[in-house]
Formats: C-alpha cells, structure tokens, sequence
C-alpha cells in the first residue's frame, strides 16, 4: 500500500471519528448511572471517575479492546519493520547509494516511533493495570499514591510525544522552532503594543 497524503488524511480522520465514537460508549449507557441511582436517596451522583465510569467498561473494553489488541498489533508490525529494514541494510552494506542512506533514515524514524509505541506503554499500562487489579481483585489493598501516579503518568504521555518528535525528527524540530519564535516575536511585539 502506498501512503499518500490524502490517505494518510483519511486514516487520522478515521481514528478521530473512532476515538470519538468510541468515548461515548459511557454516555450511551455502559456506566454506572443506575447502580448510583440505587445507592443514593437523591438524584445527585457523586462526580468521581470511578463513581461514574464502570470498571468492566475500563478493563475488558477500554484496556483489553483499545490498549492491548492495538498495542500488541504495534509491536508486531515495528518488529516486522526493523527486520525489513536490518534486512534492506545488510544487503547493501557493500554497496554505497542513496538506498542505503534512504533506509537510515527509514530506521531512524521507524526507531522514533516505536520510542513512542514504547512510552505510551510505560505510560498508560500502569493505571490500566491498577484497574485490573481493583476490578479482579476488589479486597486487594491499591495505595491512593499508585492510582495518582498512573493517572499522572497517562497525562504525562501526551507532553512527551512532542518532544520525541522534536529531539529525534529534524523536519518536526526545525517547524517546532519557526512556531515558537513567531509565538515569541507575537507575543513580545503584542506586549509592547499595549504598554
């Protein structure tokens, strides 16, 4: 399959509609609504993630359907990648042309990737795994500080993307420093406008 930039365009948009899609299910009805309507003599329901959000849903759909399956598939084509490309460079290591160096490149941006394939494991399984283990193992003890440490670490995965593009992917760097020198520039020109 070749990758153009019209398909490239339809599988972001395809993963957004999906993600969207698939954020909802809670609101559509896989939450805890009824059971903390049962438990409670008013029609307040305590606003808490896991008051609202069913632990079955985070567990089997969330971490086994959107976490695992994905992120086992990832592994699977970067290891099929590294290998055609290791594959691809051992050919040609006699050889000195552009294809080698164009497969550097390709190893080195296949390599940036699965760096963030691998962060956003280190990342996200932490919380999901304390959801496994409170939702097979209720009488388990979970210290709170383990919770809010994954639940930290799943927000830290969304800083640290940007900055592996940027320390690892030139082009990605290089754009990185236009924009914020124009944000400098505007905001030090927009500054001494109103002073």
């Amino acid at each position: 399959i070749i990758v153009t930039q019209g398909r490239a365009y339809v599988a972001v948009c395809l993963c957004w509609i999906l993600s969207f899609l698939t954020g909802l299910v809670p609101m559509i009805g896989w939450n805890n609504r009824d059971a903390q309507a049962n438990h409670s003599s008013s029609s307040e329901i305590v606003c808490k993630f896991t008051t609202v959000i069913r632990m079955d849903y985070m567990v089997y759909f969330n971490f086994f359907g959107w976490v695992v399956v994905p992120l086992t598939i990832m592994i699977a084509l970067y290891a099929e990648i590294f290998r055609v490309i290791r594959r691809q460079l051992n050919r040609r290591a006699e050889a000195t042309c552009d294809g080698d160096r164009y497969y550097r490149k390709e190893l080195k941006l296949a390599k940036s990737l699965a760096l963030v394939v691998f962060l956003f494991a280190v990342c996200w399984l932490p919380i999901h795994i304390i959801n496994c283990i409170d939702f097979f193992c209720s009488k388990c003890y979970l210290p709170k500080f383990a919770t809010y440490i994954g639940i930290f670490m799943s927000h830290v995965n969304s800083a640290l993307n940007p900055l592996v593009y940027a320390f690892r992917i030139k082009r990605f760097r290089v754009t990185l420093v236009q924009i914020t020198r124009r944000c400098m520039d505007w905001s030090t020109s927009g500054c001494t406008a109103y002073s």
